[in-house]
């Protein structure tokens, strides 16, 4: 996985860091009720788009758009919850799902987490009646950890190595 310029490169898919240029492309996709079905259901103002996803609640929360070659295929973000652990958030438009896009963009995210950020933890919260995204996050290595309201919460952790130092 590389990470040249922030963009993190999967097996299929590369994340790059959402730019000012990308709000016209997210509000379009974010004012698209067949692009949030299992995204909180209600479409957004351009308004809303820039103040939430336009990189204005950074370091909190980064934001990338998901890329099949150069194509825009989706939205990822994570956000963090400790130092060392938060969540992933991802959606793909309704083309670029069922390819396998969205495991690997999930995978490559929680990788980078884990691996390059020293991440213990990375939760992920599906609705729990959304079966092709639980799936999604499965293949992408998490595991059903519990429920709450409607969510399912998933996690995937940090696989420690002997090279790991512990604070040491």
């Amino acid at each position: 996985m590389s990470s040249d310029h922030g963009i993190l490169s999967g097996r299929m898919v590369r994340l790059r860091p959402v730019a000012e240029d990308d709000l016209d492309l997210l509000a379009g996709w974010f004012g698209d009720p067949g692009f949030i079905d299992h995204w909180g259901d209600t479409p957004l103002t351009r308004e809303q788009v820039a103040a939430k996803y336009i990189g204005r609640r950074r370091p909190e929360v980064e934001s990338f758009i998901v890329l099949t070659g150069d194509a825009p295929i989706g939205y990822a973000q994570y956000w963090h919850a400790g130092e060392f652990e938060g969540g992933i958030d991802l959606i793909l438009e309704p083309h670029g799902r069922g390819r396998g896009y969205g495991p690997d963009a999930a995978d490559t995210l929680a990788r980078h987490l884990l691996q390059q950020l020293h991440w213990t933890r990375v939760t992920a919260d599906p609705v729990a009646t959304n079966a092709r995204a639980i799936r999604a996050w499965e293949k992408a290595g998490f595991r059903r950890v519990g429920q709450h309201g409607e969510a399912l919460i998933m996690e995937r952790q940090r696989q420690w190595t002997s090279t790991d130092h512990f604070g040491m």
